[in-house]
Formats: structure tokens, sequence, C-alpha cells
């Protein structure tokens, strides 16, 4: 993404990549735990426990195997504690586990069953429809509306009846609205994202949020009548600053005017680079890109500022680049100085 369209820049090809691996290791490892305090071994608790807050407030799955975790156990054998302790504010935080494209249903049944084990809700971001991203960092998806229908099945198989809290589609309506997608994929586009809420709602303990752009891209009267063609109505919300930085005080303000043009709908927002709001010091179509500067926001939960929010979660996984721009590596792939920089800067 670019300007102000959302930031979402993740690499399908590292997510389907990571995820796979990720699955296989935790289905081998068989099961572990991540409620209350617990010690992950290898995970983000090496050397000290893991302190997750407790689940009436912070219901969701930390995942030992992420790529946080993994940068924890490497700075502990070289020494670098210091270092070790401020990724491990990232790797004790749960993150969203975005779905790959070649193994939908092994994927979503991993990161599920390894979340219903330790008695949480797995986070999980769908992110495939075709033509994403409008050619930019995430071009790809789906080869076509076919192609997406077998693969939100495939996600839903996956799921079953077990906790999970859906993302779905960063950026899909945004690009809709601003005209980014051609005109002559808008009627499937929006047939596509209200199939997928009516497979997802049929679980029985799934909750679906259609993304809805952020606090500085527009303005709300430009994008409800979109959420409403899309199928709004049906799921349990919206998703606001996925992968972006504006504060969560602006988020609530977007949300909110939002909210009261839909049905009083409830949202989630990605706290997770927040913590200093916005970059606003370089070319405008660069500062979604890796900005410096940036700081983690509000630690995921169901205790937030308003009741409208459902939740803080943190969509957009710290420390993943956002491109190759400022000296990043390519989109989705994990970037240890970024990752240090943003965890010295939060509160």
């Amino acid at each position: 993404m670019y300007g102000t369209r959302g930031a979402v820049t993740f690499s399908a090809t590292m997510a389907a990549t990571r995820a796979s691996v990720a699955v296989a290791t935790l289905l081998l490892a068989g099961c572990f735990s991540s409620g209350g305090d617990s010690d992950n071994g290898d995970g983000p608790g090496t050397g000290s426990k893991v302190t997750q807050q407790p689940k009436n407030s912070d219901p969701f799955w930390v995942n030992p195997e992420g790529n946080a975790a993994e940068q924890v156990a490497t700075y502990m054998k070289a020494g670098r504690k210091d270092d070790a302790e401020l990724i491990r504010k990232i790797a004790q935080q749960p993150t969203g586990e975005w779905i790959g494209a070649e193994n939908p249903e092994q994927e979503a049944r991993g990161f599920t069953e390894a979340a219903e084990k330790a008695d949480r809700a797995a986070i999980l971001v769908l992110y495939n429809i075709p033509h994403r991203d409008c050619g930019q960092f995430s071009q790809g998806g789906a080869a076509d509306g076919n192609a997406y229908r077998a693969w939100i099945d495939g996600v839903a198989k996956g799921i079953e009846d077990r906790p999970a809290t859906v993302i779905l589609e960063p950026d899909a309506i945004l690009h809709l609205v601003n005209q980014c997608t051609p005109e002559q994929y808008h009627e499937e586009r929006y047939d596509l994202i209200k199939g997928a809420i009516t497979k997802l709602k049929a679980l029985k303990n799934t909750k679906v949020y259609v993304d809805a752009g952020n606090a500085g891209w527009g303005h709300p009267d430009q994008i409800f009548e979109p959420l409403k063609w899309a199928g709004i109505d049906q799921a349990d919300g919206f998703s606001v600053n996925v992968s972006n930085f504006y504060s969560t005080q602006d988020s609530i303000a977007y949300g909110k005017q939002l909210s009261a043009k839909i049905g009083g709908k409830h949202f989630v927002i990605d706290t997770s680079r927040n913590g200093n709001g916005p970059y606003t010091g370089g070319k405008a179509d660069e500062n979604w890109c890796n900005p410096p500067g940036r700081a983690l926001g509000e630690t995921p939960t169901t205790k937030t500022a308003d009741p409208l929010v459902d939740a803080y979660l943190w969509v957009k996984r710290p420390g993943e680049s956002d491109g190759e721009c400022k000296g990043g590596p390519k989109a989705g792939e994990w970037w240890a100085d970024y990752a240090l920089k943003l965890a010295k800067a939060s509160r």
C-alpha cells in the first residue's frame, strides 16, 4: 500500500512459508500453555516467565513460535539480554496470524487448535482477495473468484467450532472507494467479501471484522455504503488502522463516526505500532513504509476506552517490514533492528 491507503504490506509468499512451518511445529509440539504465567521453552518465555494478561482482558493466543520469540532466543544465546528483554515486549503479545494462499485449512486448523489448547482465541488475518494491493508491495491474491471461494472454504474447514477472531481483507473495500481497484472488479469483490462473511459467520465461535481503512485516508461518508454492500450487517463489526500508525484516540473517533452510519456496529483497532502516532516527516507516499521513530501501542486487550471498541489488537506483527524502503527487507520479512527501535520507543 502507499499513502493513506492502509499500509498493508504483507508478502503472501512469506506468509504461506512461515505459517506452514509454524503450524507444523505447533502440531509436532502437541500443546503448550499461554494462560497466566507459563514458560514456553525457546518461545517468548526464554530466560523468564511469559506474563500474559488475564483472559478476561486479553482472550487472545500468544504464538510461542513467532519471529519475535525466535529473536528473543537468539539474543539470549548471544548474551544480549537487554535486547532480548526489549523484543520480549513483542514476543509475549498475541498477534495476527496471516493465513497463506497454499494451505488455508491446515494453517487455520493448526493455529486454532493451538489456541484452543491454551484456552484462548486465535487472531486470523485473511488477505487473499483477487487483484490485491493494486500492484504494490503485496500485489497478488487469489487467481480469481472461484479460487478465493475455495480458499475461504478451506479456512472455514480449518477453524470449525474453535474460537477465532478474523480480520477480513485489509484494504479490499477501501481500494474500491478510492478507485485503486479497477471498476470491472468491483461487483465481484463485493460478492466475495459478502460470501466470506456468510461462510465464516456460520461457524459457531468465529467473530468477523471487515476492514474499513484508517483515520488518515478519508471520511466515513466515503466508505459506509460500500461496507453495507459488502455485507457488514452480517459481520460482528469492522477493523481500523490495520498496519498503520494513527493514534488510538484518532482511530476511536474515526470508528465511532463510521459506526453511527452502519447501525452502531462495533470495531477493533490495530494498535501494534501506533504508540507515537503517524510519521509526518517524509514524503507523503512514504510515511506508511517503515517510518522512523514509531513505537509499540497499547497491548492487545478487550478492556478498551470505548464500549464500541471490542478490542485493541496487534494485527500487523511488529518488527515485520512494510517493504523495501528505508533499508528494510521485503514486505513481511522480520527486521530485528526495526523491532528493537519499536520496543525501545514504547512506553
